[in-house]
């Protein structure tokens, strides 16, 4: 229920939707982030090949958002205790549902924030994350001999741990983020456009065409798109305001190439470790630390982006993407410090296109355009990823890690371009 406009206050709501976001985010971190550590190493065994080790979080950038998470990870634990590897990217599939949700409430986050404060409380929802993500890989040791007390493979145990924090993230959600954020941006905007038409009224030779323009947004230049329906979400709307409105296709290609860089390297990261003969607890601890870069510094990137813009923080990412992809190529198989560096930089890299490209989406877009263009950017991040996931395991499989990391390097350099470009537009 969304309330009337005049019993809204912008701001006291505002700080509501972001301690009920930082909770839920809390909680899904852990969820989210326990099949990170494990989910390769579970492909791999279960396929018999480290060509196929990507697949499984392929399927997860696939899942949609409609799925549940319940049904996701017991997909997995069973995929697991069966030893189906069909049934495992099944499992991950609809695991990435959650990581769709879970990824969507940035958004929530801008949606009522003020403009100079938009880049900060977008990035402390963000950082919400580490907290639960940094845990959720140290859970691989305990989930290891929960797996065991009940009976199941070593690898199936943390996926039980996933299950319990998704669960807790989706009740403060359904409890506690009422009225929704996105429809009561829309009344404030409402309200704000009839105060203004009260206070200068129309000439009126337009009074009659105001009133029929309902669903018509008339400045292209804020993304707006000319005698397009309003069907909140689709695709149509989508692509449409892309066309009408380069801002936005930067904005979702700096998201999309920064996801891209970050899942290809990750992603393989434990099979290359593993090579190593590394224990699963200090892969466990690597994946951990590159969460931390992922989350813990987005409230700086977020005031460094309400500072300077979100073009410098985007261009600063892909330096730092393609710095950390250097590094991994020259790390040794399996325990290094060289490794847990690159894999921490490759975070921070992630998370300065993450904040800098929703930021930039969220201002250049109207509030009843979002959702659509909003679901499309992280639709074209999760099939970048999807994509980066196939070709990691191959890329691994037939030139070795080193060969991958040095092709997403190159692709750090291409989201400085990106970047740079939206700086010579001004």
């Amino acid at each position: 229920m969304v309330l009337a406009p005049a019993q809204l206050d912008r701001a006291t709501l505002q700080r509501k939707v972001v301690r009920t976001l930082v909770g839920s985010q809390i909680l899904s971190g852990v969820g989210m982030a326990c099949g990170i550590a494990v989910g390769a190493l579970l492909a791999e065994e279960l396929s018999g090949t480290e060509a196929l080790a990507g697949v499984g979080t392929t399927a997860q950038v696939l899942g949609t958002a409609l799925l549940t998470i319940p049904v996701a990870r017991a997909t997995g634990i069973v995929a697991a205790e069966l030893r189906s590897f069909p049934l495992f990217v099944v499992g991950m599939f609809l695991f990435g549902g959650g990581t769709t949700a879970n990824n969507q409430t940035r958004y929530a986050a801008a949606d009522l924030a003020a403009p100079a404060r938009r880049g900060r409380d977008l990035s402390i929802v963000v950082w919400a994350t580490t907290i639960g993500s940094v845990a959720g890989p140290n859970l691989v040791g305990p989930g290891k001999a929960l797996a065991h007390a009940l009976g199941l493979p070593e690898l199936a145990g943390t996926f039980l741990f996933s299950l319990v924090g998704f669960a807790l993230a989706w009740l403060v959600v359904d409890r506690l983020l009422r009225p929704d954020p996105l429809l009561t941006a829309r009344a404030l905007d409402a309200a704000d456009r009839e105060q203004s038409r009260r206070t200068v009224a129309p000439p009126p030779d337009h009074a009659a065409g105001a009133a029929q323009q309902v669903d018509v947004v008339a400045d292209p230049a804020s993304g707006g798109v000319a005698d397009l329906p309003n069907h909140d979400g689709s695709m149509r709307r989508g692509l449409a305001v892309v066309r009408a409105n380069p801002r936005a296709l930067q904005a979702m290609l700096i998201m999309a190439l920064g996801h891209l860089v970050m899942v290809s390297v990750m992603v393989m990261t434990p099979i290359h470790m593993k090579h190593g003969h590394a224990e699963l607890e200090v892969i466990g601890f690597v994946i951990s630390v590159h969460i931390l870069g992922m989350f813990a510094l987005s409230p700086l990137v977020g005031l460094a982006v309400d500072r300077w813009g979100p073009a410098p923080v985007a261009m600063t990412g892909g330096v730092v993407l393609t710095l950390a992809s250097l590094l991994a190529s020259r790390s040794q198989a399996g325990w290094s410090g060289l490794l847990l560096v690159a894999l921490f930089l490759l975070g921070v890299g992630w998370s300065c296109t993450l904040v800098s490209g929703s930021t930039l989406l969220t201002s250049v877009v109207t509030t009843d355009e979002r959702p659509a263009t909003q679901g499309l950017a992280d639709v074209l991040m999760g099939l970048a990823g999807a994509g980066g996931g196939v070709a990691a395991g191959v890329v691994v499989g037939t030139l070795g890690y080193s060969a991958l990391a040095s092709g997403a390097a190159a692709v750090g350099v291409v989201i400085l371009v990106v970047g740079a470009a939206r700086v010579k537009r001004g």
